[in-house]
């Protein structure tokens, strides 16, 4: 099969919003690529500027398609400066493989690795490694708010605990839930490509007692019930249609966790996590937003 790469590169303030547009017309699968500096630490540190990448099937459809993104791209640039869309033909297995030169074996917080699953790594005695293979899904732990996503998992989650992972992309962050000690970890997502890719990661990771991956969202039946740790990391206008759903999943005391938010953005997330009385704490990394808020733990 051949596909229809699109790609435009992006500053982090237009990420989201050339995102969405990717995600209306690609059923393939939609990820960012941070620009990456060498740096001191990691090795490398995260540029201000990124490429949005997401791909077609190469049937009759998919130029009339990437017409439509390239005319949206466009309505875009007259509000903020977005690259030009650029296309280009690609086998399956330049698909499967086009991102892995972007993407290293990094250390996030005190414990938790990320290690390409192709890549060999020596964990120190106290990591959390999580091995990861992100195919077409969202998740490498390169963006910012997904970093700082798992920099909180680290501090929340305790052994024993239950989380949800509400579009769970390559289930980075259920992977790393389960690492730090979740009793029980439940991913779902609406895309079957995410759905598939995070169940070949739970089942790479040895996880698979302690995992659960399910489509449709938070209508699987597998997300029932409460949780600890709620986590969200999607894109403001999603999380803010699904407030309401996310807090009644969530335990008496318990934390949701919130993320994919560009800052222009947060207002109306944090507006929706207030008036349901939860207690929010507002991280910024640059010009993205996560927002960890607390349920009363109730008498």
């Amino acid at each position: 099969m051949r596909w229809l790469e699109l790609a435009s590169r992006v500053d982090a303030e237009a990420v989201e919003a050339v995102s969405e547009v990717f995600a209306n017309a690609a059923s393939g699968g939609v990820w960012v690529e941070p620009d990456l500096i060498s740096g001191p630490d990691d090795g490398f540190t995260l540029g201000s500027q990124a490429t949005v990448r997401a791909y077609l099937p190469l049937d009759s459809e998919a130029r009339c398609k990437a017409q439509a993104v390239d005319v949206a791209l466009g309505h875009l640039n007259a509000i903020w400066p977005v690259g030009e869309l650029r296309t280009r033909e690609v086998a399956d297995e330049d698909w499967a493989n086009a991102w892995k030169a972007h993407f290293t074996t990094f250390r996030i917080g005190r414990r938790l690795v990320v290690r390409p699953s192709w890549l060999d790594y020596v964990p120190e005695p106290k990591d959390v490694v999580v091995a990861l293979d992100p195919g077409a899904a969202f998740g490498t732990g390169l963006h910012p708010t997904t970093r700082r996503c798992l920099e909180v998992l680290e501090e929340v989650v305790r052994p024993g605990a239950r989380v949800l992972d509400v579009g769970t992309g390559s289930g980075i962050l259920a992977l790393a839930a389960a690492g730090l000690g979740a009793a029980t970890v439940v991913g779902v997502d609406v895309d079957p490509i995410a759905v598939e890719t995070a169940r070949a990661n739970v089942t790479a990771n040895g996880l698979a007692d302690r995992i659960r991956v399910a489509d449709n969202g938070l209508a699987a039946p597998e997300a029932a019930g409460v949780y600890d740790v709620v986590v969200a990391n999607i894109i403001a206008r999603v999380i803010v249609e699904l407030v309401p759903r996310l807090v009644e999943h969530l335990a008496p005391g318990g934390v949701l966790i919130t993320g994919g938010i560009i800052a222009e953005r947060a207002a109306e997330v944090g507006a929706a996590l207030d008036r349901l009385g939860l207690r929010v704490e507002r991280l910024a990394d640059g010009d993205w937003i996560t927002m960890v808020a607390r349920a009363d733990a109730g008498d």
